[in-house]
């Protein structure tokens, strides 16, 4: 018998069968964006399942043949904040809290990735135990473009993809599809109509195994066992690892102007242009942000990134870059300061400074693994 669970007004949904729990992201018009009841209805749920021996398989997909999850509903963040409530703030340890969760659950964890996934859908698919992207993926952290860092666990995720990639997708915000995401380590495998359409027949299966976990496992060692042709970014690669190796974002950007390889020339150039129309204060901001990423644990990295959020809006960039990218829609963001040159380190240094003490942040239970390596 089949177990049906709504709420958040319907915006998510689950179906309980076979020993699986089917949780529908249902705002496709608004791509699938989170709210807060949708996300501490999902948090709820995943806590009364771990225990729960009726269900040992969790599977994440969004309604619609748009989106996965285009991210948050930074729109309303933005009312918030300018309203001079405290919503913005209660978000991000809801969102974060989740994000944490899925990275720890005991039970497995499947993603389906078939559509845009960007900034917050990012976060509660980056901890699966298997990400699957479809023919219609495209993967991105575009924060950078609105005047906020690549948050919901990117400090952490993005200094972990091979070479320089996290650094190239976190401060450009590129988009990028199923083969490029796999080439990057944000999804496990690829799978084409028919090996989607049969992932609930799969994954019953899986739920049915004596180690479920084993089970995905094997299910994604079967799927990732036909390795797609290299895509773009593969193809690119020797040169983002050339280019982002650089320690300040003007050296990135000066190397990216000097690109003297025929075969590289039009990707520099574009990336280039893609910088320039960011937030120079809070490209400055992510790269540091990355760089301390690299040698911290998951935990940490959540509790990093809260700071650094109530920093963005403290700061106005994101407000900024909301208004002319969301709300009026003139696509000229007026960043402050305007260029690179003027953003001094202290400027960007004031984003890290402590806001609570290790007991009194908002985060503080959150808890990785004793002896995890970072």
């Amino acid at each position: 018998m089949e177990e049906r669970l709504s709420a958040a007004g319907g915006e998510i949904l689950a179906a309980v069968a076979a020993g699986v729990a089917t949780v529908t992201l249902n705002r496709p018009a608004a791509l699938n964006a989170l709210t807060r009841p949708m996300i501490e209805a999902l948090d709820g749920w995943l806590a009364a399942w771990e225990t729960d021996p009726a269900i040992r398989v969790v599977l994440l997909e969004g309604a619609g043949d748009k989106a996965f999850c285009a991210g948050g509903d930074i729109r309303a963040l933005r009312e918030g904040w300018l309203a001079g409530t405290d919503e913005p703030l209660r978000f991000f340890v809801s969102e974060y809290a989740l994000d944490h969760r899925i990275h720890r659950y005991p039970k497995p964890v499947v993603a389906n990735l078939d559509g845009i996934v960007m900034g917050g859908g990012m976060g509660i698919s980056q901890g699966a135990r298997l990400r699957i992207a479809g023919p219609r993926t495209r993967i991105a952290m575009p924060e950078t473009g609105i005047g906020l860092v690549p948050d919901v666990g990117g400090t952490w995720f993005l200094p972990r993809c091979p070479g320089r990639i996290g650094r190239y997708l976190g401060l450009t915000g590129q988009s990028i599809g199923g083969v490029d995401a796999l080439a990057a380590g944000l999804v496990d495998a690829c799978a084409g109509p028919d090996e989607l359409a049969a992932l609930p027949r799969e994954l019953a299966t899986c739920a049915q195994a004596a180690d479920p976990g084993h089970a995905v496992d094997s299910l994604r060692s079967r799927l990732a066992s036909v390795a797609p042709p290299p895509g773009e970014l593969s193809r690119v690669r020797p040169a983002i690892d050339r280019h982002f190796a650089h320690e300040s974002v003007e050296a990135i950007d000066g190397s990216l102007a000097h690109e003297q390889d025929a075969a590289f020339a039009d990707w520099a150039a574009k990336a280039r242009a893609t910088l320039a129309r960011r937030s120079p204060t809070l490209l400055k901001v992510t790269l540091a942000q990355l760089d301390r990423g690299a040698s911290i644990g998951l935990a940490d990295a959540f509790r990093l990134e809260l700071g650094l959020v109530l920093a963005c809006f403290e700061h106005g960039d994101i407000l900024e870059g909301v208004r002319a990218l969301i709300v009026d829609k003139d696509n000229a963001p007026r960043w402050n300061p305007p260029s690179l040159a003027e953003v001094s380190p202290e400027r960007v240094a004031a984003f890290f400074a402590p806001r609570w003490t290790a007991t009194e942040h908002p985060l503080s239970r959150l808890r990785d693994p004793q002896g995890e390596p970072t």
